[in-house]
């Protein structure tokens, strides 16, 4: 299949999970893919793994650290220089389970997944909205176990038994994104989505201490399954119109009545405020 051929796609955490199996059936299915990944190495085998399986000669890497923001600013401009359209962004990257603060000081599951992928996306905004893209944010179920957002906390390391309760923030954080850009992009073609991948087996889980890991990581789904709703909300037909919506199972679902319009706003001016320093 080719049908996404002269479509550029760009995956945060192409190299490993979910982000692998997303990237990998964009470019066996004819796609220009970006893999963006903090090891140079992990992510040229990802690269050559890819090309293995699908014969593509079309993926590539980029480097990307998100929880640095001089790397993610140094690395969105580094793909602004290629002069290439982006018609899909997927921030799939993440973080579970690990204490401590990112470089800029930011509880290190909030800076990952919400602060880096934020600052990644509004630097690149200007292309996204030329390339009348999708934005498509791998957020969690787990997001319903967040009652809100204490913005106080974020500037402190996790403190939650294994950061479950900053994860679950992050997550919420990905579903307000995703609602906030849509309103603020209405009018300019680009759509935005949130989902729900399933509880995969993951990298995602790897530091996350026993005898909780296995409470979390029963039942998973393969990464394969698991890359199916990122697909979906990618590069299906019907979603062309859409936007700001949290899907699972390729299916769209309300999500927690936290994700407020309200909290949405009042996190993008935060995120707005700590991203640009």
């Amino acid at each position: 299949m080719a049908e996404l051929s002269g479509q550029t796609f760009l995956v945060t955490g192409g190299n490993t999970g979910i982000g692998l199996a997303t990237a990998r059936a964009l470019a066996a299915r004819g796609g220009r893919v970006h893999i963006a990944s903090r090891s140079p190495a992990k992510g040229q085998a990802a690269v050559a793994a890819i090309a293995a399986a699908t014969g593509s000669d079309q993926v590539r890497f980029l480097a990307l650290d998100l929880a640095d923001l001089d790397s993610i600013r140094e690395s969105a401009a580094t793909f602004l220089a290629l002069g290439e359209p982006l018609h899909v962004l997927i921030n799939n990257a993440g973080v579970a389970g690990r204490r401590g603060l990112t470089k800029d000081g930011f509880e290190l599951i909030f800076g990952v997944n919400h602060l880096g992928h934020f600052a990644f996306t509004t630097a690149l905004l200007d292309c996204l909205i030329s390339s009348q893209a999708r934005i498509v944010n791998v957020a969690s179920d787990a997001h319903f176990q967040a009652p809100g957002i204490d913005f106080d906390r974020l500037r402190r390391p996790a403190r939650t038994i294994a950061a479950i309760g900053e994860y679950a923030v992050s997550k919420l954080c990905n579903v307000l994104f995703t609602r906030e850009l849509a309103r603020r992009l209405a009018g300019t073609a680009v759509t935005a989505y949130a989902l729900h991948p399933g509880v995969v087996a993951s990298d995602i889980w790897r530091r996350v201490p026993w005898p909780v890991r296995p409470l979390i990581t029963r039942r998973m789904l393969t990464i394969d399954q698991g890359a199916q709703t990122s697909l979906y909300c990618a590069t299906a037909a019907e979603l062309t119109q859409v936007s700001g919506r949290y899907y699972e199972d390729c299916a769209e679902r309300e999500p927690s009545p936290v994700a407020t319009p309200e909290l949405a706003a009042r996190l993008w001016q935060h995120s707005e405020k700590w991203a640009t320093g």
